[in-house]
């Protein structure tokens, strides 16, 4: 499973891909620090899933999410956040989301996320 990984934070992305890279059968294959490259690597790199932090610079990743679903239904796509306010959790799952995740109490679930399809 090819994976690409949004989020403004080069530690977040860092921890991110250290956590998936034991994973059998998966790759991240990209990465982006901004809704407006995270459209522009989705469109060139076509993954099957994309972690994606909601609160970034420009486009945000509620934004990414939309477009992204519009064009590719069938990709994975998780949202990451510190901000796990009700409203944000109704709108990304609303949007398509996958999985939305708490960064700061459930960042360890993405891994049974991929573990589970890899």
């Amino acid at each position: 499973m090819k994976i690409v990984i949004v989020d403004d934070s080069p530690i977040i992305r860092a921890r991110l891909i250290t956590m998936l890279d034991d994973l059998e059968n998966i790759q991240i294959v990209g990465q982006a620090k901004s809704g407006e490259e995270a459209i522009e690597v989705v469109s060139r790199l076509r993954p099957d899933a994309l972690i994606l932090d909601i609160r970034m610079p420009g486009l945000n990743g509620v934004d990414v999410l939309e477009q992204v679903k519009k064009s590719h239904p069938q990709m994975l796509i998780i949202m990451m956040t510190n901000y796990p306010y009700q409203q944000y959790r109704e709108r990304c799952l609303a949007a398509g989301a996958d999985h939305f995740f708490d960064k700061s109490t459930e960042f360890d679930k993405i891994i049974g996320v991929f573990a589970g399809a890899a």
